[in-house]
């Protein structure tokens, strides 16, 4: 359900921007969603298709960029992305680990006309 929430957010974004460049329509918002997130592409695409109604953003294509976990082991240095849910360095064993990547969730950019 905290897709809700997200996806609200994402479209306030995406509209205050809009506006401000005079758009009469969004076309594409390009989204940046870390695997680490636990946000569902899909259920952000159902809350965004019922809360875009009656706006300029209705009808617009979300793009989604995923961001695989990446992690710096912190007895080896070794830089990797994960393999499902074990974050073992696959170098060393070290299961002290530091997350360089996959946390993400941004509005990359919205395309207007």
């Amino acid at each position: 359900m905290h897709e809700l929430s997200v996806t609200q957010g994402m479209l306030e974004i995406a509209l205050k921007h809009a506006q401000q460049a005079g758009a009469q329509r969004i076309t594409h918002i390009n989204l940046v969603i870390g695997d680490l997130s636990s946000i569902v592409d899909d259920s952000v695409q159902f809350y965004f298709d019922i809360i875009s109604q009656d706006t300029i953003a209705e009808g617009a294509q979300l793009v989604f960029q995923r961001v695989p976990a990446t992690f710096r082991c912190w007895d080896c240095g070794n830089i990797y992305t994960s393999r499902g849910h074990d974050f073992t360095c696959p170098q060393c064993g070290g299961m002290k680990v530091e997350v360089i990547a996959g946390n993400e969730l941004r509005v990359e950019s919205i395309e207007v006309e």
